[in-house]
């Protein structure tokens, strides 16, 4: 069986339309991270410029031997610093407990009481299977209105429009750390994340798993009275 190989221009005119169509691909591509980028211009800062809020909200970044990663340890000690300077009250992580073996949310948890921030000022959410979905959820599902979120440099972004979409007003925090491989695949995956982010903000789909609402968030908030 003979394989056709696509057929270049044979014409300047062919090439021209060629080379605009590419270029109009490209533009349509960068769409969504441009809208990233100018969405959250304004609400993005380090912890020391963070607004003191209720909530603080941590999305999972993987395990290691059940352990923390270390790109997730950083946005925990991002947490314990805010909860320790007094500008949050109350520490909201979310992230992926699909299965037995696999629990980001209670590993996030032992951390941050290891390092000062007192169990009953942690909410853990158990259903952050994504982005989109850990800002739905804590919308709807923990009554959260204003958060400030920590996640990486690369990441932020897209979780302060995704939250701001889904109705939290939003501060993000975007913690520093070791531009390796996994920083690098993580800008790039980004990019492509962008355009998810943007059918999500438009369309708002249900998360994964919604379930009935917990009152989690607003008792750590009464316990600290």
């Amino acid at each position: 069986m003979k394989i056709r190989r696509p057929r270049l221009p044979r014409t300047r005119t062919g090439w021209r339309r060629l080379v605009q169509g590419v270029m109009a691909a490209c533009v349509l591509g960068l769409l969504p991270a441009t809208w990233l980028h100018v969405s959250t211009a304004d609400r993005l800062g380090t912890t020391a410029d963070a607004p003191r809020t209720d909530v603080a909200v941590v999305f999972g970044a993987g395990l290691w031997a059940g352990e923390p990663s270390p790109y997730l340890a950083h946005r925990l000690d991002a947490a314990a610093t805010l909860y320790r300077e007094g500008r949050v009250r109350v520490v909201l992580v979310t992230g992926d407990n699909s299965r037995e073996d696999y629990d980001e949310p209670d590993a996030m948890r032992a951390y941050l009481t290891e390092h000062g921030v007192p169990d009953t000022r942690i909410v853990s959410d158990y259903a952050g299977f994504d982005t989109w979905d850990s800002c739905v959820r804590a919308k709807k599902i923990f009554g959260v209105d204003r958060a400030v979120l920590i996640s990486q440099g690369f990441h932020i972004r897209r979780a302060v429009a995704l939250c701001e979409a889904a109705g939290v007003d939003s501060y993000g925090v975007g913690v520093d750390a070791k531009h390796d491989v996994t920083w690098y695949y993580g800008g790039t995956r980004e990019i492509l994340a962008a355009g998810k982010a943007a059918l999500d903000a438009v369309f708002e789909p249900d998360p994964r798993f919604l379930g009935p609402k917990e009152a989690g968030v607003t008792r750590a908030l009464e316990a600290g009275e």
